[in-house]
Formats: C-alpha cells, sequence, structure tokens
C-alpha cells in the first residue's frame, strides 16, 4: 500500500496581499507601489511570486492597463477577508495608538443589526478613536459618501444601481415576511410596509409586483426596519426584507401566496480613498464581521 503523499502547506504573506489589494484598487503597480511605500519592481517581485505559488494569472497586463482576472477576482475576496482577520487577530494583544474620528453611514437594518458587534470589538481594540454614525437609506448614503461627509458606507444595492468601484460583503436573498398565521397576504390589493424611494428592497418588491400584475397599497411607510417589524407583527402588512434579518415570530411567504421572488441584493462597503488608519481599521472590524457572518449564518456575536 503506498504511503499518502503530504504537500507543504501554502502560507500567503500578509505583505504580498497588501500589495494585491493595492493593485487591484489603485489599477497600477506604480500607485500601488507608492500607496504601500515600496517600488514598482518590488511590487511585481510580489506577484509573480504570488502567481507561482497559487499556480495562477491574478493579473491582466498591458501598456496603460492592469486589470484582474478571474482568479484575481476570487482571489481579491479572499485577500481582503484576511488582510481584515490578521489586523484584527493582532490588536487584541497588541495595544492600539491610534486616534482620530470615524464617519459612518448605514441603512437602519444594518445599524440595528451589524453596527453593535462591530463598534463593540472597535471601541476595545480602539478605545482612542471616535466614532459618528449616521443612519439613512443607500441612496442617500452614497451621495453623502460621494461628497465627502462619511467615511465608510455600508449601502444595499442591485443591478445597475451598484457603485463602482465597490466591494461587496454580502448577498442576499430578498423575501416577503408575514405575521405568523397571519391574513395580511390575502388581502387584495396587497397591503405593504416599506421604506421611502430609495430603498433597494421596496424597488426590487415593486417591480416583481408589478411585472405579475398583483395590486398593491403602501399601508405603512417607516424609515426603520424596527418600525417595519412591528407593522408585520400586527399582521398590518407584509414586507420585503433581507433573508438574514428574519427573526422567529415572522414567516417567509412563499410563491403559493402569489408573490414573486423579488430577487436578491448586495451590500456594499465603501471606504475613503487614502483613509487613515483609524478608517482602515473600523473597514476591517466590518470584513471581519461578515467573515463571521458568512461562517457562522448568523450576525451574532462569536
Amino acid at each position: 500500500m503506498n504511503a499518502p503523499i503530504n504537500h507543504p502547506l501554502i502560507m500567503l504573506d500578509p505583505d504580498v496581499l497588501r500589495s494585491f489589494v493595492a493593485i487591484a484598487e489603485t489599477g497600477s503597480f506604480t500607485a500601488a507601489a507608492a500607496q504601500i511605500y515600496r517600488t514598482p519592481s518590488a511590487v511585481s517581485m510580489q506577484i509573480k511570486r504570488l502567481e507561482e505559488q497559487l499556480g495562477v494569472s491574478v493579473f491582466l497586463r498591458d501598456a496603460r492597463n492592469v486589470s484582474l482576472t478571474h482568479d484575481g477576482e476570487v482571489l481579491l475576496s479572499y485577500a481582503r477577508r484576511l488582510i481584515a482577520l490578521n489586523r484584527e487577530t493582532i490588536s487584541q494583544f497588541v495595544p492600539s495608538e491610534v486616534s482620530g474620528v470615524v464617519r459612518i453611514g448605514s441603512p437602519s437594518d444594518y445599524g440595528e443589526v451589524v453596527l453593535p458587534e462591530v463598534l463593540k470589538r472597535f471601541s476595545k481594540t480602539h478605545p482612542a478613536v471616535a466614532v459618528d454614525v449616521v443612519i439613512d437609506q443607500s441612496s442617500s448614503l452614497l451621495k453623502r459618501f460621494n461628497s465627502g461627509h462619511l467615511d465608510i458606507a455600508l449601502m444595499s444595492c442591485a443591478g445597475s444601481m451598484e457603485p463602482n468601484p465597490s466591494e461587496v460583503v454580502l448577498t442576499d436573498d430578498i423575501v416577503w415576511a408575514g405575521a405568523k398565521g397571519g391574513q395580511a397576504c390575502l388581502k387584495d390589493p396587497l397591503p405593504l410596509s416599506m421604506w421611502e424611494e430609495g430603498c433597494v428592497w421596496r424597488e426590487c418588491a415593486l417591480s416583481a409586483l408589478e411585472r405579475v400584475g398583483r395590486s398593491y397599497r403602501v399601508a405603512y411607510m417607516t424609515s426603520h426596519s424596527s418600525g417595519q417589524k412591528a407593522a408585520i407583527k400586527a399582521d398590518l402588512a407584509i414586507a420585503p426584507m433581507g433573508r438574514s434579518f428574519l427573526s422567529d415570530d415572522v414567516q417567509i411567504l412563499c410563491e403559493d401566496c402569489g408573490l414573486p421572488s423579488p430577487g436578491r441584493y448586495d451590500l456594499v462597503l465603501k471606504v475613503a480613498a487614502n483613509a487613515g488608519p483609524q478608517v482602515s481599521a473600523v473597514s476591517d472590524h466590518f470584513r471581519a464581521c461578515f467573515e463571521r457572518m458568512r461562517q457562522t449564518g448568523s450576525f451574532d456575536p462569536a
């Protein structure tokens, strides 16, 4: 009987991954080298070694442009998460001297579920950093971010709404939520609870209803997910929601109720260019939070 061949475990160098991410984000070896304080030739050697380790090409190069290959796109997601987890691990043991202010924008759903965990962990690792939080709908947050009034923005996006460039930290189903044993889904026109225009859940849900000719009315208007859930639990209306935000006291309404699927959406993390170390630290905590969510299926703290 032949003994199994033990292949040596490949360990990716965090410095090489940082160089890789910098090139992907700037679209240039030269710009990336300046950003991470290395020479272009040193960065080029790092990427060559990375490609040799993985056995694939991660960049397409021509005289003017650098772009990611398909394998490079896959690696980018992993690289960002590995860097974030590495920084978070170090911060648990090495006291931080980072200070300053970070301005964060988030929709209310993630503001209620994700922010408490992220800010609790961040306050322990970076006690000298102050955090300002703005809760608003995604379209308004994008305007605030583009005007320089936010350092970090979480935004729900779908299709053509997705800002470019963007970092997708979560992809989720949009589902119809109703009270357990409720009757609201049987009414005609269909009573809905939702945000104002600009909410991706609203736009996807209404497009789906109009596509199948299902009549509806907005019975409950709220800018906070807690108010939306109150209308659902009272059986005043049903609502489109991200599957990740469903609680045990509501149920998913299936197509047997005559409700078409609203589709899926992406949650995008936007971080200001040339951000200070305090902004990078918070964004790493966000990435680590969503990595834990992907592993456990829950936003509850580990």
